[in-house]
This record gives C-alpha cells, structure tokens and sequence, in this order.
C-alpha cells in the first residue's frame, strides 16, 4: 500500500485586489465576503500558513521521517521562494498546483499555457529543479494534460478523483500516468459546513479509509491520498489529527509513505512504460 502525503501550498496564491486581481478570495473559513475593497481579513487568514502552519507541519512530517509532495502555486512561490526551497532540501517533493489558487476549466488556452509556464519557472527558481507533477484547483480544462505534454517535464498530473490506484492515459501520443487525488481524507473539510471539527475528526476519518485500503492491500495495490493545507492541518488544534495519522501508519508493515513523483514513476515501472527523465531523483 501506498501512501501519499500532499501539502497545498497556496499563500499568497488566493484572489486579491490587494495584489490586483478582479475579486477578493471567497473560500476560507470566514464567511463574510468583501467586494470592491482590499479583504486584509482574508488575506489574514491565508497567512497564517506562512507565519505558523508551514512549520508545524513541516516539524510533524520530520519527526516520523516521511516525505510528502508539496503542491505549490507559482505566485505562492514567487512570493516566499522559501515555501519551495525548504521542502525540497528536506527531501520533499515540490509539484504545480496551478499559478494562483483558481480553476481552470473556463481559461483560454493562451492563458492557460502562459500560467503553466510562469507556474513552473517559479518552482524551479526557488529549488533548483521543475515540477514534474501538477494539479489543479478543483476543475481542470479539457486542455490541461495536452499544454502539460506541450510544455514538457510533467510525469504525472492529479486532476481526477475517480480510483484509489494510478492509471495511464496517452495524451499527445505520449504515455502519461494520472494519480488522483482525493477530497473526503482531506482537512479541507475543516471548513464550515465539512464535517471536521476537532483533530480526531480528522484522524478517525483517515485512519478508517487507511485501514480499509490496507485490508485489501494484502491481495492487490491501494493507494490513499491524504489532502492538507498549511492554514487548516497547521492550526494548533488540529495538527494533533496528523500526528495521530501518521502515528497509525508508521506502526503498520508493508506501507509505503512516498512522494507523488516516486508513485509515478514506480506506476510506470510497473506497466513497462519507459522510464522518464525527471529531477526528483529516488530518496536515497
């Protein structure tokens, strides 16, 4: 059984007419929505995953030894370049996740491919290396994966949620693997209205969907994707529900806790793909 960690990065990425964007965010956990004036309350709340989140989790990742794949938005990056650079020195993996924290399923194709490439050039600054994952807010477009093989350096996206296993598709005439992701184990559901409450909440949750898929793991592969944010997992009373997670986990045989980029190509391996060039070389 797989496991796989994936932080969202997305400070400094949210909607803002702060940093000239048409509108204010509107997803968040305050419910009062600002329009036509700077929402410096929004902007407040995005970041605390600079100021506190980014930290916490990044000491609970450390202190059990696993690695995650941080999804991180280009302008977030841009921003605090640091947001990159340290997850990568600790031996994270640092994938796209689009350059602001937006859909992408109405964008025109020249913005779109124009975002990719901002989006990766802004990663590979801060660490050194290109992203060779992406995922995007909620819908993609249906011209995603192509510009992804246009531009090239991508081995896997995350825009699905419809298996607990990777799958290959040929896009462009190409092979391309696809990882979907998973929005029920995610502390997204922290928000008003989702579910989660307290940290256990959480961990019950995740740890019953883990639990689940490695029963079956005994007799065939399963992969659990765990979603998290800097500004939810990362507040005091919730990092708990990682800890106790990851506490789970770790006392569990036969799991494999790895980067998306390590599933991917792995995936690929076992479906006699050829292997593809990419700068998240395996852990040592």
């Amino acid at each position: 059984m797989a496991l796989s960690i994936v932080v969202n990065v997305e400070e400094g990425a949210e909607y803002s007419l702060t940093r000239g964007d048409p509108h204010n965010e509107k997803v968040d956990d305050t419910q009062e929505r600002l329009e036509g004036v700077a929402d410096v309350c929004m902007e407040s709340h995005y970041a605390y995953g600079l100021h506190a989140g980014f930290r916490r989790v990044m000491d609970v990742l450390g202190a059990f030894g696993v690695r995650a794949t941080f999804s991180s938005c280009g302008r977030a990056v841009a921003e605090s370049p640091w947001l990159a650079a340290l997850p990568a020195e600790a031996g994270h993996e640092v994938s796209a996740h689009g350059w602001r924290w937006e859909k992408h399923a109405a964008m025109g194709e020249e913005e779109e491919r124009g975002n990719i490439a901002r989006t990766v050039s802004a990663i590979e600054a801060a660490c050194g290396r290109r992203p060779s994952g992406w995922h995007t807010r909620s819908s993609a477009s249906l011209n995603t994966r192509r510009l992804l093989m246009e531009h090239g350096g991508f081995v896997y996206d995350s825009d699905a949620y419809d298996d607990d296993l990777p799958y290959p598709l040929t896009v462009a005439g190409r092979q391309h693997i696809v990882l979907p992701y998973a929005f029920d184990t995610n502390d997204m559901r922290f928000r008003a209205g989702g579910g989660f409450v307290f940290a256990d909440d959480f961990s019950r949750y995740c740890i019953a969907a883990f639990d689940r898929l490695y029963e079956e793991g005994a007799t065939a592969p399963r992969m659990l994707s765990i979603g998290l944010h800097l500004r939810a997992i990362g507040r005091p009373a919730r990092i708990g529900g990682l800890v106790s997670l990851l506490r789970h986990v770790t006392r569990h045989h036969g799991v494999w806790v790895a980067r998306r980029i390590d599933i991917a190509r792995h995936w690929r391996q076992v479906l006699g793909l050829p292997a593809m060039d990419d700068p998240w070389g395996p852990i040592a």
